[in-house]
């Protein structure tokens, strides 16, 4: 598909563009990819709107991820505006990651949910994302209630408003 950059370009941090458009247009794995190359972006906006893109096909295509698994790990790792943060968050709980790329990721997200430093978004979309990858891991259950009981003390309305939509008290 040509021309997807038209789609991310244009006004500021505060707008999608029409990445919603562009969303209905992505109808093949060869579409995603050439969508998903523009996470490596230069402009932090392109890689904002490409990324909330990519997030909203992966919930109904997440077969489309799975080439990209280790682009999902280096992104985590590289990742410094907070945009970029919260959809990779949701992303990464999308994908069935193994060995040291699975650990890498737990404690990518552990420390997105628990840094008072990062927005309220990406902690609550880390949460998300730790609570969706434990239950999918019986492993994880542990580490993820030991994260939860330092999360809760801050009393932060957002965080407390999804513990309570995960059933957490």
């Amino acid at each position: 598909m040509n021309n997807l950059i038209k789609y991310l370009e244009g006004g500021d941090l505060r707008s999608i563009a029409d990445a919603n458009k562009l969303v209905s247009l992505i109808n093949s794995q060869k579409d995603f990819d050439a969508l998903f190359q523009y996470l490596f972006a230069n402009e932090r906006i392109i890689v904002m709107r490409a990324s909330d893109a990519v997030e909203k096909i992966s919930l109904q295509k997440r077969e489309y991820l799975s080439k990209h698994t280790q682009d999902i790990v280096n992104l985590m790792n590289m990742a410094r505006h907070k945009e970029l943060k919260w959809h990779l968050a949701l992303i990464a709980s999308r994908l069935d990651f193994t060995g040291e790329d699975s650990r890498i990721v737990w404690e990518k997200l552990t420390h997105w949910a628990t840094n008072r430093k990062e927005s309220r978004i990406v902690r609550v979309n880390s949460i998300q994302a730790l609570f969706d990858l434990a239950n999918n891991n019986e492993d994880l259950k542990k580490d993820f209630d030991l994260t939860i009981q330092k999360i809760k003390n801050e009393n932060i309305p957002s965080i407390n408003a999804r513990l309570r939509k995960l059933g957490i008290n």
